[in-house]
Parts: C-alpha cells; sequence; structure tokens
C-alpha cells in the first residue's frame, strides 16, 4: 500500500473523530467458554476458534494455547500493524522484517507456591529485525511513532482501569 491510499483510507475516519471525537471511542469485546473437560477456555479470535489452557510449567500439557504466548503474540501482531502503516505513512523505505516479543514469569506467583513471587510477566521484551535501507534518522522515528501508537504497547505500558464482575447463569 502506498502512503497515498492510506491516507485516502483514513482520511473520513480522521476528519469524523475530529468532528465528533465521541465517536472515537469504540468498544472491542472478547469471549470465552469455560472448557467442559480439564482446564481450559474456548475463546473465538474472529477467524477461529482457539483453546486456552495450562502451560506445561503449570501443568498444561502444551496442546492448548497459553494465555501468556497470546499476549506476546498481541503485542508483536499490534506492534507490527503499527510498524507497516507507520512505514507506508512516512514512506519509510521498509522491505520486510521479524518482530518479536519475550518476556519472563515466575509461575511460583501463579501456582500459589511463593506469595512474594509475582503474578505475571516481569519483564517484556520487544525486538525488531528490519529489512531496510531507510536512515538512522528515519528509523528512530519508525520506532518512536510504533512505539506510541501501538495500542497493545500502551495498554501494557499505562495499565488501564481494571474491573472484574461476576453473575451465575439462571440465578
Amino acid at each position: 500500500m502506498k502512503a497515498e491510499a492510506l491516507r485516502a483510507l483514513q482520511a473520513p475516519f480522521k476528519a469524523l473523530y475530529r468532528e465528533a471525537p465521541e465517536k472515537a471511542i469504540i468498544t472491542l469485546r472478547a469471549k470465552g467458554e469455560l472448557g467442559a473437560e480439564g482446564v481450559t477456555c474456548r475463546l473465538e479470535t474472529g477467524r477461529a476458534m482457539a483453546e486456552a489452557g495450562l502451560h506445561p510449567a503449570a501443568g498444561g500439557d502444551g496442546i492448548a494455547l497459553c494465555s501468556g504466548d497470546m499476549l506476546l503474540e498481541a503485542l508483536v501482531a499490534c506492534a507490527g500493524v503499527t510498524m507497516k502503516a507507520v512505514a507506508t505513512a512516512l514512506e519509510v523505505p521498509l522491505h520486510g522484517g521479524t518482530v518479536r516479543a519475550e518476556g519472563e514469569l515466575d509461575v511460583r506467583g501463579t501456582l500459589g507456591v511463593d506469595r512474594n513471587a509475582p503474578v505475571g510477566f516481569r519483564a517484556i521484551r520487544l525486538r525488531f529485525e528490519l529489512d531496510s535501507d531507510a536512515t538512522a534518522e528515519q528509523l528512530d522515528t519508525l520506532m518512536r511513532l510504533t512505539e506510541r501508537y501501538c495500542v497493545v504497547f500502551q495498554t501494557l505500558n499505562r495499565r488501564p482501569e481494571l474491573s472484574v464482575a461476576h453473575a451465575v447463569a439462571g440465578g
């Protein structure tokens, strides 16, 4: 896609959101069904069904997807799409590349083995290996704007307001 085509595609949305900022607030949803057997949760990804389960380090069989892996995959996907959009918009020559995310977590926390062990990732690293003949300045701008506009990165970087609720089916 060329920069002009991307600008033309996004222009009506940008104009609408400038005129009516409230229309820029969207709600994304995810839904999962608790597994009838085993420790799993089945969710619809929009394109296919996925079944999440325990990581092998927490007793899983390795067949079901680990939600920690899915979190890193969402970060990689968002960062990759964001980078391509920024490169397109700024006409930064980007011929290809690889986006990788890795993170460490101490499973003692989620297993309740050690109350002092944190639950969740204690570090996440995002790395880009790019095929580009862009200048160092262009690449610096590309990285800065990718970080700035990547929804998943910014969500992880700035803790959103979270809430939890429950309801009992049929009750």
